[in-house]
């Protein structure tokens, strides 16, 4: 068996015991109900357009605003259709606009003449979208390398408990184990983000907002690639830092510097998403670029050539960690009398495999 026949054997069998896992398989089910409720309730809660009572020389403007319009004989039958909760407002002479708590936004708004606006920047990005984007990237990939992360290191580390790694190593290369590993986690990652992301534009177009959705095409499809190979680098400290540990209880000592690598850019991005200079470095730092460069590309700061340099900045980035945590990896995988420091295990790599 080659290294590529037994990484393939060990990704499926990663996937296969995930995919029995009800406790993945529910915080999935979560993840995509959030997605849901985020991008369909909020329209739902809104409401529709106002229904007015109004008589028949007072009606144009209302209708050329898509208000619901019901036409009433005089300013009295309108006041007591308010009153009756026949319809949200009604319009009398003067005009006036009569409505029982609430001032109907849209019904005003239909009634006042509104002066010519010119944009002088058309393109802007939303405050609210501008605030938002840069979070939710982060979040995403921050959540999601953090949890499928810590589930690698618990992978191994419960291998090396139960004795079963040394089956293992028996019957496929050691790095085989570690690419399988990291494979599997890369692909659940990818499978539960698209699902999420398929959830959510469709809850976009539900919620008519297919305006936002063109602006983030370019940044989401940048974000596939940069996700996948800032998981790879990811993934590939956590199953070192798995190995390092004997016991499930010092995970959270040995796994310190890959907590600061997800953290630190996570929140650098969310504080500094506004400073043009700060996500220019961040963008191609490999721990924040996944995050930092698709932002970029989307509020327009990024050149056509930057996310390519990024990219392949990333890309190397992986191979040195996936080739520094398969030596860490090796030399502290069979290490089950304690705690293996990272200076052993990267001076005293065992020949197994």
């Amino acid at each position: 068996m080659n290294v590529t026949q037994a990484t393939r054997l060990v990704a499926e069998r990663e996937i296969r015991v995930k995919l029995r896992d009800r406790t993945f398989l529910f915080g999935t089910l979560f993840f995509l109900l959030i997605a849901a409720a985020g991008t369909i309730l909020p329209p739902l809660f809104s409401g529709g357009p106002s229904t007015v009572a109004v008589t028949e020389s007072l009606a144009a403007p209302l209708r050329a605003a898509g208000l619901e319009v019901r036409v009433v004989p005089d300013d009295r039958a309108a006041e007591q259709a308010v009153r009756d909760d026949d319809v949200d407002a009604a319009v009398v002479t003067g005009p006036a606009v009569l409505a029982m708590d609430d001032a109907p936004d849209d019904v005003v708004k239909a009634l006042s003449t509104q002066p010519t606006v010119r944009l002088l920047d058309p393109d802007a990005v939303d405050p609210v979208v501008a605030f938002l984007v840069p979070f939710v990237f982060a979040f995403v990939f921050f959540l999601t390398s953090q949890t499928f992360g810590v589930q690698i290191a618990q992978s191994v580390i419960e291998e090396k408990q139960t004795r079963i790694v040394e089956i293992l190593v028996a019957a496929v290369p050691v790095r085989a184990l570690l690419a399988g590993k990291v494979v599997a986690g890369a692909i659940l990652a990818f499978a539960q983000i698209a699902l999420i992301a398929v959830v959510s534009v469709l809850g976009l177009q539900f919620g008519d907002s297919g305006g936002l959705l063109t602006l983030l095409a370019p940044a989401i499809g940048w974000f596939v690639p940069f996700f996948l190979i800032g998981f790879v680098l990811l993934a590939a400290m956590w199953a070192a830092a798995g190995a390092l540990a004997n016991r499930q209880e010092d995970i959270a000592a040995v796994s310190t510097p890959v907590q600061l690598a997800v953290m630190l850019p996570f929140f650098a991005v969310i504080f500094l998403n506004d400073n043009a200079t700060a996500m220019r470095v961040l963008s191609y730092v490999p721990f924040s670029s996944p995050t930092a460069m698709p932002l970029r590309l989307f509020t327009g700061d990024a050149a056509g050539w930057e996310p390519i340099v990024s990219l392949v900045i990333l890309v190397l980035a992986a191979g040195a960690f996936l080739l520094a945590g398969a030596r860490v990896y090796e030399g502290s995988l069979l290490r089950t009398n304690g705690r293996t420091s990272l200076r052993t295990a990267w001076r005293e790599r065992e020949t197994i495999g």
